[in-house]
């Protein structure tokens, strides 16, 4: 698997990337909804590279034959954990996280690899907060 620097776009991509093809569906809806939400530009990233991560990292996991089951996330704990490790900065986690939950509901649907993949970010970048946040609740307006 590629290394990039730490906090860079193409970092941020590959976890884009990876909640795409974490249902083992390379489905339109989620490619067009990259477009439609400008994310190469949401990253500071070139139309073309934002597109060149996401076909890099699926050759990545071709070569690796870890993308070799449909419906759980095609990259072990151990991959999971390197990748979100690339990210550090909190603004840019709740950004990518944000990013992640739109690409996986894009279908309608959220499929178990793609709900690992978001859980995996919410643990390893202690975004609990912000899941419920950005689910309609607010913890300091519930009465106790």
């Amino acid at each position: 698997m590629r290394k990039y620097p730490q906090n860079s776009p193409q970092a941020a991509a590959r976890i884009l990337a990876l909640t795409i093809i974490a249902d083992g569906d390379l489905d339109k809806a989620e490619f067009a909804l990259l477009d439609e939400l400008a994310v190469h530009e949401l990253l500071g990233l070139e139309y073309d590279v934002l597109h060149t991560v996401v076909d890099t990292f699926y050759a990545d996991l071709l070569s690796s034959k870890q993308f070799a089951w449909s419906e759980v996330c095609p990259v072990d704990e151990r991959t999971l954990a390197e990748l979100m490790g690339e990210i550090d900065d909190p603004a840019l986690r709740r950004k990518v996280l944000g990013l992640c939950i739109t690409l996986a509901e894009a279908d309608g649907h959220v499929a178990e690899g793609e709900s690992i993949v978001l859980v995996a970010a919410v643990e390893h970048w202690g975004l609990h907060r912000f899941m419920l946040r950005s689910a309609g609740m607010d913890l300091s307006t519930q009465g106790a």
